[in-house]
């Protein structure tokens, strides 16, 4: 017995000295990764460019090529072990001149508030349109007023982010029904047109541009469609309330064009044990056109990039095949990541994991997950590796669009989750830029992703 407890304890103390290896070991390495990105970093560099030398990169533009074209010539000098293009169809939407909005109290007195295009909208007719307008808090309320309150007028969504939500990304859905299916719904009751409320938490003058859906409307019943600012928002909003009788003036110029095609933009380093087995880091490569996308999602774009230039750099040899895939046409269609999920299961491609950069370029936080409880457990037993550079956020539940499509079982997809209370001041406004975005910021995020992706390298998805 006495021989027997004896065996079972070194037993016991070899494993914990092997754990405690192991966490050293990446402890060790993770300090390295977090080191170069700090130190000798490129990803602020890239985005420099991406955003202040392309800039805007809707998707179908000429930017939008010309991010390309630039994603595979960086990504081909990292000397990886493959780079290619993959062919995608994007629509193609051009917001034409500045829009042109006023409030008109009585006729003659006018006061102009801040207002852009939904992305996808028609235009208004020639000259504008101007018409009594009425202010709804969601797209339940216009069906209760019905077409007798509806008919012949400007719909006005005006239900803003719900401010004690902590989660911004809860308070962002809680609301972008209205922006995204608000015109659709208010066309069926006779609405010549709608005003939405830009989702952001902060009052200032930058109206919000974003996806829109007209549904199955035939294109006689589709209506313009304009987000306001949320100072806009509230100043008609306080008008209304003195004068129910006001009108507004909408001035829009927009287009919709055949589809163009574009590209996903793909670099690979291969597995050296496990090459079948594909593990994908990206963002999406375009973005909207009021500013240049710094945080939405060229921030994404350069630190998955990071990641295949920090194992370069460190000499880190991937057990499985990494793959940066730099989206297109997240913004408006999510073609991308719709066709590489395709061309994946065409192939028969085993993909066991994928992380994506979508939530700024802010301070990272952590990780949300879309995974099996072992798979989570696994993540929790990472804890301590992470903790000193103050990442403590796991969290099941999202990951990001362009990944969604590839969910299948055994497959593990992530989403970096930095600090989110600064980003609906910029998603898709004209104040999305580049000196928005803090450089020490987007080094830690960068090294968060190559660390989290390391280790899920390391030790295989469960």
């Amino acid at each position: 017995m006495l021989k027997n407890t004896i065996l079972i304890t070194v037993a016991l103390l070899t494993l914990n000295g092997f754990a405690q290896s192991t966490t050293k070991e990446d402890s060790t390495l993770i300090k390295r990764i977090y080191d170069t990105s700090l130190l000798n970093g490129k990803s602020y560099a890239w985005l420099d460019h991406l955003s202040n030398q392309i800039g805007p990169r809707l998707s179908g533009s000429l930017n939008a090529q010309h991010a390309v074209e630039w994603g595979e010539k960086e990504l081909k000098q990292l000397g990886i072990d493959k780079v290619w293009l993959q062919p995608v169809m994007v629509p193609k939407w051009t917001r034409g001149v500045t829009e042109f909005a006023y409030i008109e109290t009585t006729p003659g007195k006018t006061t102009t508030v801040p207002i852009c295009a939904l992305g996808g909208s028609v235009p208004t007719p020639i000259g504008g349109i101007k018409a009594p307008i009425i202010e709804v808090k969601g797209i339940e309320d216009i069906e209760k007023l019905g077409e007798e309150k509806i008919k012949g007028k400007i719909v006005f969504f005006n239900r803003p982010m719900q401010a004690n939500l902590i989660d911004a990304f809860e308070a962002y859905g809680g609301c972008v029904d209205q922006r995204y299916k608000g015109a659709a719904e208010a066309s069926k009751y006779g609405a010549v047109g709608v005003i939405v409320r830009s989702m952001n938490f902060r009052q200032d003058d930058y109206p919000h541009t974003g996806a829109m859906s007209y549904g199955d409307l035939k294109d006689a019943d589709k209506i313009p469609a304009a987000a306001i600012s949320t100072n806009g928002a509230n100043l008609l909003s306080s008008m209304l309330k003195l004068n129910s009788n006001i009108k507004f003036h909408i001035n829009m110029n927009c287009k919709t064009w055949k589809d163009v095609q574009s590209y996903n933009v793909i670099g690979e380093m291969t597995g050296s044990e496990f090459p079948k087995e594909y593990m994908v880091v990206g963002g999406h490569l375009d973005s909207w056109d009021l500013g240049d996308g710094s945080h939405d999602d060229g921030a994404g774009i350069v630190q998955s990039m990071e990641v295949l230039r920090l194992f370069k750099e460190i000499g880190y040899k991937p057990k499985r095949s990494i793959r940066v895939v730099l989206f297109m046409n997240e913004e408006n269609g999510l073609r991308g990541g719709k066709k590489y999920a395709k061309e994946a299961k065409n192939k028969g491609e085993n993909h066991v994991f994928a992380l994506e950069s979508d939530a700024g370029g802010f301070t990272p936080r952590g990780f949300s997950f879309d995974c099996d409880d072992a798979n989570f457990a696994q993540v929790e037993g990472w804890t301590q590796v992470f903790k000193p550079y103050l990442i403590h956020y796991f969290k099941r539940g999202g990951s990001g669009a362009d990944i969604g499509p590839l969910k299948k079982d055994g497959i593990v997809l992530a989403g970096l989750r930095p600090d989110l209370q600064r980003y609906f001041d910029h998603h898709h406004a004209k104040n999305d830029t580049f000196d928005a975005v803090n450089r020490r910021e987007l080094e830690l995020g960068a090294a968060t992703m190559t660390s989290l992706i390391y280790l899920f390298d390391k030790y295989g998805v469960k």
